[in-house]
């Protein structure tokens, strides 16, 4: 295992691992799924790289897109979920309310 596999391999597992068990704020959740989206950006840019195929190399680009659509979007939701509950806290939230 190469030191680049294994780095961005290790920021993967971490940003898992703080999504799985430290969801305490919606904000802390967004940053664990943006950690877990730049790490898969790394590799596929490595991977792309040490390909050397031209033809691969719109895909680090592509899933960078929609990493930053995906966090506006969560970021929008921060704010209408303060706005509604008052606080960003997940335990808070109740998904079967209105």
């Amino acid at each position: 295992m190469t030191p680049a596999h294994f780095s961005f391999s290790s920021a993967f597992i971490l940003g898992l691992m703080g999504l799985a068990f430290h969801r305490t704020h919606l904000l802390s959740a967004l940053l664990c799924l943006e950690g877990m989206m730049l790490s898969l950006f790394i590799a596929l840019s490595l991977w792309s790289l040490q390909l050397g195929a031209t033809a691969y190399s719109t895909a680090p680009m592509l899933l960078l897109a929609f990493s930053a659509c995906e966090a506006s979007a969560g970021l929008a939701l921060l704010v209408a979920t303060a706005r509604t509950h008052g606080t960003d806290h997940l335990q808070n939230l109740n998904l079967l309310q209105c």
